[in-house]
C-alpha cells in the first residue's frame, strides 16, 4: 500500500540477476586512465560522445532541496526504480547505463531489449555497498525510498563517496503532480546528460501523443473513473494532487476522488457507493494482490452490486508505473482514453 510518498511495494524479479565482474570495471578503468594519458585528441571524442560539446557545462540544478553543479555529464549511472531507467534509454543514454535495480513491471516494448542489457544489481532496493560496487559517478532514485537513511543509502551517504544523485521530482515533497513534472524531469534529465535535444523531441512526442489523445475524445461526456489501487476495510485511491487525476482527465474521465486533497488516501466504501463511477481503473503492482484477486474482491461485495463499474464489469488495468512521473503517462492517456471512449477510437 501507497502512503502520500508513494512507498513502491514489492516487486517479483523481472529477469535473471547479472553482474559485471570487478575485474572487468576494473581493467576498464586502467584503461581509460591510460588513455587519458594520450592527451586532450584521446579526450574529445569521449567528451563529444557524452553531450559536453553541445555545451551547457557547468550546470547547477536544484533537486529535492540538494544542490548539485556538474562540470560535464555523469558517464556512469545507476538507476533504482523502473522508471528513471526507462526514461534514461528513452533518451538514448544506455551507453551510461551500468545498473538498474527493483523492475516494477513490464518494460515498455520499445524500450525492453535496452533495459535487458544493462545488469540488474538487485531485485529490490539494492544495498549501498551493492551500487559502490557498480562504481557509478550518479544515482537516479525513482521513489523517495531509493535513498532511504535508514537503509544506508541517504543522499548524503552518496555525496561523502563522491557520488552525484537525483531523485524524481515527484518525490520532493507532497504537492500537486501534473503532465508538466513529467515534462521538466525529461528536460532536467535531458540537460544533466547534455542531450537537450533528444530531450526537447522526447517531450514534442510525448505532447504530441497526449494531444492526439485529447483530440479524439473532445466533446465526449466525462466518464466518473474509480481508481482501485488496494485496501478492504477502506479504499486505498489516488486523490486531487496525484498525477492519475490529470491522466483521467485527459483521458476524457473524471476522477470521482478528485476532492481528496492527498496524492493518495483512504476513502470508505459508503462514498464509493454513493459517487457511482462507471469504469475502476486498477492499478497493477506485485504486493497487494494480483489484478485478478482485485477484481474477484470488488465484485463479490454486495455493498458494491449497484456501482455501474461493478455492475458492468467495466475494469481498466494500468501499470502504477504508467501513473509515476517519467515517460510512460502519455502512453496511459492514450490505454485509458480507449477504454473509456472505445467508439472515439474505431
Amino acid at each position: 500500500m501507497h502512503d502520500g510518498t508513494l512507498r513502491p511495494p514489492s516487486f517479483p524479479p523481472a529477469r535473471p540477476r547479472r553482474r559485471a565482474p570487478r575485474a572487468a570495471v576494473v581493467l576498464a578503468l586502467a584503461a581509460a586512465l591510460l588513455a587519458g594519458c594520450s592527451g586532450t585528441a584521446a579526450e574529445a571524442p569521449a567528451r563529444e560522445r557524452h553531450g559536453a560539446a553541445a555545451g551547457g557545462f557547468p550546470l547547477t540544478v536544484d533537486n529535492c532541496g540538494t544542490r548539485t553543479t556538474y562540470d560535464e555529464p555523469p558517464s556512469r549511472v545507476v538507476t533504482i526504480h523502473q522508471h528513471p531507467a526507462e526514461l534514461m534509454l528513452a533518451l538514448g543514454l544506455k551507453d551510461r547505463m551500468v545498473g538498474t535495480a527493483f523492475p516494477d513491471s513490464a518494460v515498455l516494448p520499445e524500450l525492453r531489449e535496452d533495459y535487458e542489457a544493462v545488469p540488474e544489481l538487485a531485485e529490490k532496493e539494492p544495498s549501498f555497498e551493492d551500487v559502490l560496487e557498480a562504481e557509478p559517478d550518479f544515482v537516479y532514485g525513482g521513489y523517495g525510498s531509493a535513498f532511504a537513511e535508514t537503509e544506508g543509502r541517504s543522499r548524503g551517504a552518496f555525496a561523502d563517496a563522491g557520488i552525484d544523485t537525483y531523485l524524481n521530482r515527484e518525490y520532493c515533497g507532497k504537492k500537486r503532480v501534473s503532465m508538466d513534472d513529467t515534462y521538466e524531469e525529461i528536460r532536467t534529465i535531458g540537460s544533466i546528460f547534455g542531450v537537450r535535444d533528444r530531450a526537447d523531441r522526447l517531450v514534442a512526442d510525448l505532447r504530441a501523443r497526449v494531444s492526439r489523445t485529447t483530440g479524439a475524445v473532445e466533446g465526449a461526456p466525462a466518464v466518473p473513473v474509480f481508481v482501485y489501487d488496494s485496501g478492504d476495510k477502506a479504499a486505498f485511491t489516488a486523490g486531487g494532487r496525484s498525477l492519475s487525476t490529470e491522466i483521467i482527465r485527459l483521458a476524457g474521465g473524471r476522477n470521482v476522488f478528485a476532492d481528496l486533497d492527498e496524492v493518495f488516501g483512504d476513502a470508505s466504501w459508503e462514498q464509493v457507493v454513493d459517487r457511482r463511477p462507471e469504469v475502476i481503473a486498477i492499478y497493477d503492482y506485485a504486493g497487494a494482490g494480483s489484478v485478478e484477486q482485485k477484481k474477484r474482491f470488488l465484485l463479490a461485495q454486495s455493498a458494491l452490486a449497484d456501482v455501474p463499474a461493478v455492475r458492468n464489469k467495466r475494469f481498466v488495468v494500468l501499470p502504477l508505473t504508467a501513473t509515476l512521473v517519467g515517460v510512460r503517462p502519455p502512453h496511459a492517456v492514450e490505454d485509458l482514453a480507449r477504454a473509456l471512449h472505445p467508439e472515439r477510437f474505431r
